[in-house]
């Protein structure tokens, strides 16, 4: 399903892209990553039989040009992009839904409790705050080494060595406008993977936030962090089928679980159809 509407809005620092499908509550897609509104095309075309939903392209990726020369990427700036959307795009006081995928579940999480009379539930999808981990060092080790061998040795090899966030394995080859690597391992990857959002103003917002995971990534360190999150304010952790992007793979299971999270009560089990219990 092509998109209702497009177009740009102007935001200070840069002018951000997005995309509209469908009728209904406003729901608000926010990828991951080097990830543009591209990633979730089969995603959205399923949802917008019941929604509004509101694709884009992250600030420096894709059609979202920055004003000046890149920088390093903040979560709170990407944070008041989503608000600036959201304010523009949906009516007037209206709380909307959000789902956040890795980067972008980090982004969910700040525009949560920046402003939480704008959203109705927010579901952040294995968002790497990986300094709440008792073995962060470790990690922020690796992501160093990681920029430090693409600075040294190029894109190839220091994408081998990112496989450890996701057991090892390749990342899945992903649908996008344009190939947005280079600024993610350059201006993105480190000032995200070490963001740590306020978790006593967390708490404050935990009822309007779920937390969930992919059911094949489940042994995968981009997994742990959610569990820590869900742990520390005494929730559960929603599966979803596939793995870190099984929206990709799986859209229409996906886009179910989805709408179901959105619905109920957090905190039912699920049960994952055979085809949407493999892969990544």
């Amino acid at each position: 399903m092509n998109p209702t509407t497009s177009g740009t809005l102007a935001v200070p620092g840069a002018r951000i892209y997005f995309e509209v499908r469908g009728e209904g509550p406003l729901l608000l897609l926010i990828g991951g990553g080097n990830s543009d509104a591209t990633v979730f095309k089969r995603l959205a075309a399923v949802l917008a039989a019941g929604h509004r939903v509101v694709t884009y392209d992250p600030r420096g990726n894709s059609r979202s040009v920055l004003d000046g020369p890149p920088v390093d990427q903040r979560v709170e700036e990407h944070a008041d992009d989503a608000h600036r959307l959201i304010q523009h795009l949906a009516a007037p006081d209206e709380p909307v839904h959000v789902f956040g995928s890795c980067s972008g579940g980090l982004i969910a999480l700040e525009l949560t409790i920046r402003h939480p009379d704008r959203i109705r539930l927010a579901v952040a999808h294995e968002p790497p705050v990986l300094g709440i981990l008792p073995d962060a060092g470790l990690h922020m080790a690796l992501l160093d080494d990681v920029c430090r061998t693409y600075r040294s040795e190029g894109m190839a090899p220091a994408l081998v060595k990112l496989q450890a966030l996701h057991g090892g394995r390749p990342a899945p080859a992903l649908p996008e406008e344009h190939n947005n690597t280079d600024f993610f391992l350059s201006h993105f990857v480190l000032p995200f993977t070490r963001f740590v959002p306020d978790l006593t103003a967390l708490a404050e917002v935990s009822d309007k936030v779920v937390w969930a995971g992919g059911h094949a990534s489940r042994g995968d360190l981009v997994h742990r962090p959610v569990l820590a999150l869900a742990e520390r304010l005494g929730r559960a952790v929603e599966l979803f089928p596939g793995g870190h992007v099984g929206y990709a793979r799986y859209p229409a299971d996906f886009a179910q679980r989805l709408v179901d999270v959105l619905t109920t009560a957090p905190g039912e089990t699920y049960h994952p159809r055979e085809t949407a219990g493999g892969g990544w």
